[in-house]
């Protein structure tokens, strides 16, 4: 059996009270509804999570609640990623005393370190962390480059099980084209657009702000692609939705936003995002109403 992740798995959205707290109960409510949709796996305390505006001991409340709510029922990853790697490999070993099966992690940045740095870096982490890692390329948001011959260099370490490709399209085609035959080790996309081109060139797994909200629609696409082949059905169901896969960074990148509105709208608790970011705005509010109307859903 396979120790890498592969399929849907959802970042899960942090829900909030009114005075930012995190709201536990309607966070399992979250995880109910996208396990109930299918998805395969879940990751908690990521960037949709807004983990960058918690300190350690939320993050590990996070981590913990989201392996309990999960329950065994699905794998989860949980979002690890630290400025120095001891840091990294106490929180990465946490979430594995609370359940976790593997960690994400960003490469060091804001003090850029060389191609070297970046390698040490996730190869101590691997070694002395109790989950599997998995990298985070997501140059947008780190300004860290890694080249795809660095993703292939780590895909042969042991321990470091996957990437989530959060880069252009073409970056994602060439760490899978590298990675082909490396044994457990996948690639993961983390944008909704690449979601179906991802599948249609070898990648095997897949992650989008959007899952928390459509869960079942998005596991039917990946079940008509990589299940039972079907290109043309797949195709249909993805045109179904770009009309909303637009709106998932309108107003900030990423941005978990509109899909707490959207799950308002549907009658789950999305509840507000935590400061720096801002609430969005009424004319987005009306933009993911229309999309979910369009989608067949009956909306507050």
């Amino acid at each position: 059996m396979s120790k890498a992740p592969k399929g849907i798995y959802v970042p899960i959205i942090t829900t909030f009270n009114e005075d930012e707290s995190i709201d536990f109960a309607s966070y399992q409510k979250v995880i109910d509804y996208v396990i109930e949709g299918g998805v395969h796996g879940l990751l908690v305390g990521g960037t949709t999570g807004e983990y960058h505006v918690m300190s350690t001991e939320e993050r590990k409340s996070l981590i913990k609640a989201g392996c309990e709510y999960a329950a065994g029922r699905v794998p989860v990853m949980a979002g690890v990623g630290c400025f120095t790697a001891k840091d990294t490999i106490e929180l990465a070993n946490y979430a594995a005393e609370c359940g976790a099966k593997f960690g994400l992690v960003l490469p060091p940045y804001y003090h850029h370190t060389t191609d070297a740095g970046v390698v040490d870096f996730y190869k101590e982490i691997a070694a002395a962390s109790k989950v599997g890692i998995v990298i985070y390329n997501y140059p947008g948001a780190t300004s860290v480059v890694m080249p795809p011959e660095m993703i292939y260099e780590l895909s042969q370490v042991e321990n470091i099980v996957s990437v989530k490709e959060s880069a252009d399209f073409g970056h994602l085609c060439q760490v899978v084209t590298l990675t082909r035959d490396v044994e457990d080790f996948t690639v993961f996309t983390g944008e909704e657009h690449f979601i179906l081109p991802t599948f249609a060139v070898g990648g095997q797994g897949a992650f989008g702000i959007l899952v928390n909200l459509l869960p079942k629609e998005i596991v039917q696409m990946y079940e008509a692609i990589v299940v039972e082949k079907d290109i043309e059905k797949a195709s249909a169901l993805n045109s179904k939705m770009t009309g909303i896969y637009g709106l998932m960074e309108v107003e900030g990148n990423p941005y978990p936003g509109p899909v707490k509105a959207g799950l308002d709208m549907i009658g789950i608790k999305g509840g507000r995002v935590r400061k720096p970011l801002t609430q969005p705005t009424d004319d987005l509010k009306a933009r993911m109403k229309e999309q979910l109307i369009k989608l067949g859903y009956s909306v507050k």
